[in-house]
Order: structure tokens, then C-alpha cells, then sequence
């Protein structure tokens, strides 16, 4: 058992920052502006100085020695890498020209230094989740805030379907939430349902909370339907299937069984949910945007040019953040339409950056799986469930990702690895375990029924009537 931690007021303040960056992302339209990206960074900037600041006053410099945070960085010096000029050539008549692995050094140098403020929030996520009380109220908070943020999602798409907030209308995208791309709004549905889904399934949850947490799945399951997110539905599909085999004791049948009819049960009230909400047209939008004649959503096309362009760099790629030019020089079509993502996220990485990225995304999915075995078998039967619903809402996204571009989303990112370090976190003992085991055993004893009256209580009753 460690000793207790005593926080100081810049550790606090960064802990709170830390949980309000994805919120913050979330509703300025996910942070694919540059503006909100830049944003971003100063939060980042602010974290690390609080960081630095409760390092002095505490005496103590907190570190995360997880072994997952390497691939992440590895990543970003790998960029690095491949902007370093080795010789020069001769481009369009001009002579001089450095030659780099990147064929679009600035967006590879742009792209890897957002890689590194992703690393390093990812960092203080593993280092500010550092105790049990924390880590309920990251869940506490994100279960709301899904649930505040689907019903507002489902009035905008019928009072303003085509304008964010009533305001913002991008061209030529599907938005849906502060979202502009409707996959992504999918997306962080599947992970804000993550959590709860995790408690609910494990069975980490008093009875008295389980109808307030399944209310706000249903709504957050509701939404996504609307989204109209082929992807998303697939996705959430196999990770409440996911969810089910691993929140499940080995060899009990009857308790795998039991989570397959609560899932049918979950899917049949999300669709019923949606139809009630939204009428015949609700779930009419999927096979209206299987019908869509934009070439930016051809995901065969992309993905058959994709694959030329992998061959062209096959081992070192074309450039993190270089897919564009990749992509152009090996596009059938005339260019009228302007292809910036990959639409499935493992290909791109194979584009942008070889087999060196393939390599470094296999530690990372390796580490990630390694890690999550271990939270999985915590004797906390909460952050089991926790470590469950982050592990099933990282897989939900992860198979999303074969569909579309959903963690080149800077909001998604900033989900998606805040879930991560709960996998990692949630496997790890905290000084407060033994305080929070006490609250609830106090808890337990003002919840005891009427009918169980205390032995000396009854004598002072009794002698009361008797008086009378």
C-alpha cells in the first residue's frame, strides 16, 4: 500500500483541466479548426507548467512508468525522422531541393508535433488518475456528460439537422452534435457508452443507480442510431459483443448468456428509442448515405488508390501527414473531389509512415491487450468494471477505424487515450482504496431497512411506550 498522497492546489487544477480538454474538444466542433487545435496546445502548455509547479512544491516528481506511452512518442520521432534532409534533388527546375523520407516535410513536421501534444496528454492522464476517487469521478463525469450531450445531439438533429448549434454549417459534410462529420459524433458515443456499459455488465453498480445508468445508455445508444453511422452501428455492435465475453466469469455459461440477452435487450431499446424519436426516417438515414454519390465517401475507390500509394513507400511511407499528395498522384478520378483521409485508419498509418508504423502500432495494440489482461483481473470489482468498459469502448473505436477516419479527430484522440489510461490505471492499487472501501460499508449501514432495528435502540423504544 502506498502512502497517502497529498494533492496540492496545482494538482488539482491540472486534474481538472485534464478532464475538461476532451469535453472542451468535444463541443468547439471536435478541434479540427486550427484555431481550437492551437487552443488545445496552450491547454497543454498550462497542464505541463502545473505539472513542473507540483513537482516543486511537493518535492515530488510524479511519473507513469507504463510501458504503452513509448510507442506514442516513438511515433512522433519517427516523424522527426523522416523530415531530416540526407542529399538534395532537383524538383520542377529547381535545383537544392533537400531530400527527406517525407514527401511533404511541413505537414510531417505539423502532424508530429501534434502527435507529441497527444503524448504528452496522455502522459499526465496516467499521471493525475492516481487515485480511486478520481478515477470514479472521470467516470461519473463522462457518463453525464455523454448523457447531456447525446439529448442535446438528438433535439439539434431535428430543430437544426444542417447547422452546429444552430450556427455553423459546414459545406459539404453530415454533421451531427458539435460534430462535423457524423462518424465522429458515432464514435464518441461508442466510448462515452463504454464506461457505464463496463459497470453495468460487471455488475459494479448498486441496484439503486442501475436504471439511471441504463436510461443514460439508452439515450447515448439512441443518438448514435440517429447519427446514421453505418460504421458507428458496427462498431457498437461488436463492442457490446466484445463487452460481453470479457465482463463474463470463465466457464459460467448461464452469466455469458445473461450478458447476450441484456445486450439484444440494450439494441432492441436504442432501435425502438430511435423510431419513437424520429419516426419511419430515423433509421431510413443509413441507406440514405449508402446512397451517396460523394466521391469522398467511395470507400472502395479510396481505399484501392490507398493501396498504390502504400506500394510507392512501402517500407518507410510517404510521411506522417503527407497522405494527400500520396493519395493525388495515384487517384483515378479527375481530382474534382479532394481526398484528405484514408477512411480506414490502418491503412493510412501503412501510407504515412511504412512498416516502421505498422511496427509501432503492433506495440502499441500489443502493450494495450498485455495491459488490459492485467486490469481486467483487479480484485476491485469497480474498476474491473472500468477497466471493462475502457477496454470495450477503445475496441469499439479501433474497429471503427477500419470504416473511417475517426481518430484523425482531435476530440476522438483526446477520448480515446483518456480511456486508455483508465485501462492502465484501473489495474493499479491507490492509498485511498482502503477510505473508499470504508465509505461504503457506511453507506450499506444507513441503507439498512426499517424492519432491522439495533439492539439498544429497541430498549430506548421500549422504554419510551412504556413511559407513556
Amino acid at each position: 500500500m502506498t502512502s497517502e498522497i497529498k494533492f496540492t492546489w496545482a494538482n488539482k487544477l491540472a486534474f481538472f483541466l485534464l478532464i475538461a480538454l476532451p469535453i472542451f474538444s468535444t463541443i468547439v466542433y471536435g478541434a479540427v479548426h486550427q484555431p481550437i487545435i492551437a487552443l488545445v496546445y496552450v491547454f497543454t502548455a498550462v497542464i505541463l507548467l502545473l505539472w513542473s509547479y507540483d513537482a516543486f512544491a511537493s518535492g515530488v516528481f510524479r511519473v507513469n512508468k507504463s510501458l504503452i506511452q513509448i510507442p506514442l512518442y516513438a511515433l512522433f520521432v519517427y516523424g522527426m525522422i523522416q523530415i531530416i534532409p540526407f542529399g538534395s534533388r532537383e524538383v520542377a527546375g529547381l535545383a537544392d531541393i533537400p531530400r527527406t523520407l517525407s514527401i511533404e516535410p511541413f505537414w510531417t513536421k505539423l502532424t508530429s508535433f501534434h502527435i507529441l501534444a497527444l503524448s504528452l496528454i496522455f502522459s499526465m492522464f496516467l499521471v493525475f488518475f492516481d487515485s480511486a476517487k478520481r478515477i470514479r469521478k472521470v467516470v461519473l463525469v463522462f457518463t453525464i456528460f455523454g448523457f447531456i450531450y447525446s439529448f442535446f445531439a438528438i433535439l439539434q438533429s431535428f430543430l437544426s439537422p444542417l447547422k452546429i448549434y444552430g450556427i455553423y454549417e459546414a459545406a459539404f459534410a453530415a454533421p451531427f452534435g458539435s460534430f462535423v462529420n457524423r462518424h465522429n459524433f458515432a464514435a464518441f458515443m461508442e466510448m462515452s457508452m463504454g464506461l457505464p456499459l463496463g459497470l453495468l455488465f460487471v455488475g459494479a453498480l448498486q441496484k439503486d443507480k442501475r436504471l439511471l445508468y441504463f436510461t443514460a445508455i439508452g439515450l447515448m445508444g439512441v443518438a448514435l442510431l440517429l447519427s446514421g453511422s453505418r460504421g458507428g452501428l458496427v462498431a457498437f455492435l461488436c463492442e457490446l459483443f466484445f463487452l460481453a465475453i470479457i465482463a463474463s466469469n470463465k466457464g459460467n455459461k448461464r452469466q455469458y448468456v445473461l450478458r447476450i440477452v441484456f445486450a439484444v435487450a440494450l439494441v432492441a431499446v436504442m432501435i425502438g428509442g430511435s423510431v419513437f424519436v424520429g419516426g419511419d426516417t430515423s433509421l431510413t438515414r443509413f441507406s440514405e448515405s449508402a446512397r451517396s454519390d460523394n466521391l469522398t465517401a467511395n470507400r472502395t475507390h479510396i481505399w484501392s488508390v490507398t493501396i498504390e500509394a502504400i506500394k510507392d513507400y512501402p517500407v518507410f511511407g510517404a510521411g506522417i501527414g503527407a497522405f494527400v499528395p500520396a493519395y493525388a498522384k495515384n487517384d483515378t478520378f479527375n481530382g474534382a473531389e479532394r481526398v484528405e483521409q484514408a477512411h480506414n485508419d490502418y491503412l493510412q498509418i501503412w501510407a504515412d509512415a511504412g512498416l516502421v508504423g505498422v511496427l509501432i502500432g503492433g506495440v502499441f495494440l500489443f502493450l494495450l491487450i498485455k495491459t488490459g489482461r492485467k486490469s481486467l483481473g483487479s480484485l476491485n470489482l469497480y474498476r474491473r468494471g472500468v477497466a471493462a468498459g475502457a477496454l470495450a469502448g477503445v475496441f469499439g473505436v479501433l474497429v471503427h477505424s477500419l470504416f473511417d477516419f475517426v481518430l484523425h479527430t482531435t476530440a476522438i484522440s483526446l477520448m480515446f487515450l483518456m480511456l486508455v489510461a483508465l485501462v492502465v490505471r484501473s489495474g493499479d492499487s491507490f492509498a485511498d482504496d482502503a477510505e473508499e472501501r470504508l465509505e461504503r460499508h457506511h453507506r450499506r449501514k444507513k441503507k439498512r431497512p426499517a424492519s432491522v432495528t439495533p439492539i439498544e435502540k429497541g430498549r430506548s423504544r421500549i422504554n419510551e411506550i412504556g413511559a407513556a
